[in-house]
């Protein structure tokens, strides 16, 4: 489970922080350089997310709720923009539904 977390939370930097990337290149008008650079790490995340062990489904189901959770975590750290309860409410409640399909024997 440990590989699993850690596979999940190095997918989560570089998918969205290539997302970052693009975002700053295409609405802050940053180099193209760095759009480029973003859609290596976006790259980057899908063979990441392949070195997980379980099914394909299960895989990005699992993921969409950490996704979400590191979204939040990164708005509030990088951004520096204080998520509000309802983020941290459904950021817990995807959370629990990972527990959920993660945790079965």
């Amino acid at each position: 489970m440990i590989r699993a977390v850690f596979l999940f939370l190095v997918a989560g930097l570089a998918e969205i922080g290539g997302g970052y990337l693009i975002w700053q290149w295409l609405k802050n008008g940053k180099s193209l350089w760095v759009g480029i650079i973003g859609a290596i790490v976006m790259i980057l995340y899908g063979v990441v997310a392949t070195r997980q062990e379980f099914s394909f489904g299960k895989t990005y189901a699992a993921y969409g709720g950490i996704f979400i959770a590191m979204a939040v975590l990164w708005g509030w750290f990088i951004d520096k923009r204080f998520p509000d309860w309802s983020e941290w409410l459904g950021a817990g409640i995807c959370l629990v539904g990972v527990a959920v399909m993660l945790l079965k024997k």
